[in-house]
């Protein structure tokens, strides 16, 4: 269960100037005290093709937080337009908004963000040069991409705990496998204990037994007496087929 639920994001002041600062109004549920900070962030992204492009705009802690509805406004910087390519200057973009404990991200809220000029005659004439003073940002604040990610909540003495006792099992596991250096020792040890036993694969064995012909042509009384010991016997029955999708 989580202990964190975002139940809603507003946001503020949109369409609005590219320059102009992004401002989301963040609602969330909290059903168990957290022993840390929440961390959110607000990054946007400078170009699809590009990850090095991104900009982290602002980052805060919010704590400590209540049990029960929380509620705040999370305000950042515009992107910085030089990190920005020219040719991604204009046109659809999209800006992050996500929040983590203890490092772990589990909650991210993508919006899609369209930026171009408001002037229609710059709209038909464009300058050689994109001039981010006269763009204006809008957000498609109605389809967000909400994504949610399974992390542990639980104390960070728990955590421990829990993690010692794998650790444990994994070290009690080990100590039941032979390493190869131990076989190598053992092998070395025998040789040195029995120098009688030689294992020679050159030499024919000496067991005073020759291979046997075997004539897969029997005589005629021969299968006669296999016949008669075949009819004193039960028939066997049919082997029973298994049915995989049953037994699965």
């Amino acid at each position: 269960m989580a202990y964190v639920t975002l139940t809603n994001i507003t946001v503020l002041d949109n369409p609005t100037a590219f320059t102009n600062p992004f401002q989301f109004e963040v609602t969330f549920e909290c059903a168990h005290a957290l022993e840390d900070d929440l961390e959110w962030k607000i990054t946007y992204v400078g170009s699809a093709e590009d990850e090095s492009r991104d900009q982290v705009l602002e980052e805060v802690l919010v704590g400590p937080v209540p049990v029960g509805t929380n509620k705040f406004v999370f305000q950042s910087e515009p992107p910085n337009p030089d990190v920005i390519p020219e040719e991604d200057k204009i046109g659809v973009t999209v800006v992050l908004v996500t929040c983590s404990y203890r490092g772990r991200e589990f909650v991210r809220v993508g919006y899609y963000v369209n930026n171009d000029y408001a002037d229609p005659f710059l709209l038909e004439n464009p300058p050689a040069r994109v001039d981010v003073s006269k763009l204006q940002r809008n957000i498609l604040a109605d389809k967000p991409r909400v994504t949610r990610f399974p992390i542990d909540w639980s104390p960070a003495a728990e955590q421990e705990s829990r993690v010692n006792g794998e650790n444990a099992m994994a070290g009690n596991a080990s100590g039941m496998f032979v390493d190869d250096d131990e076989l190598v020792k053992a092998a070395a040890q025998l040789d040195h204990n029995y120098t009688d036993i030689v294992i020679d694969n050159n030499q024919p064995q000496q067991d005073g037994m020759e291979d046997e012909d075997i004539d897969l042509e029997d005589d005629d009384d021969s299968v006669e007496e296999a016949e008669e010991d075949n009819d004193g016997d039960q028939d066997m029955e049919d082997d029973e087929e298994i049915d995989l999708d049953d037994e699965l």
